[in-house]
């Protein structure tokens, strides 16, 4: 647990939140800044800056309960489909330094826009990139 994290504080109990599914390795509640209706934010009890950090049951654990909350949110709040969203760093959009996964439903007439038009890269910078990362 870090002293100072706002996710830890709800892990602690002593930041409220609007739990929606937990378990013994991770917790499920709703975003307080929503994206989109049901937006939720899902994260491993235990501390870990990101998901470089977190350990491999912790990061398990955190998924299958975002799985489980993506079948849920289109069910039950008749979603078109759902975002999962992993930001690493603050240049990546992250704010709360605790790994989470956000678990954003998504419908066809929502605002929300992806942050890049996909559009063909150059496959010798592909090729050559993927050579670095092999």
């Amino acid at each position: 647990m870090s002293e100072n994290c706002i996710f830890c504080g709800i892990v602690a109990g002593t930041i409220p939140s609007t739990q929606v599914a937990s378990d013994d390795r991770a917790i499920a509640f709703m975003d307080i800044n929503p994206a989109t209706r049901g937006h939720l934010l899902v994260i491993p009890r235990t501390h870990s800056t990101d998901l470089r950090e977190a350990s491999a049951e912790d990061l398990t654990a955190a998924t299958l309960l975002a799985q489980s909350l993506v079948g849920r949110v289109i069910e039950r709040l008749d979603a078109d489909g759902a975002n999962l969203l992993s930001c690493i760093g603050a240049d990546a959009w992250q704010s709360v330094f605790h790994t989470h996964l956000h678990v954003i439903p998504r419908y066809k007439d929502d605002p929300l826009q992806l942050p890049w038009h996909p559009t063909p890269g150059d496959l010798d910078e592909i090729n050559a990139t993927a050579a670095t990362l092999t």
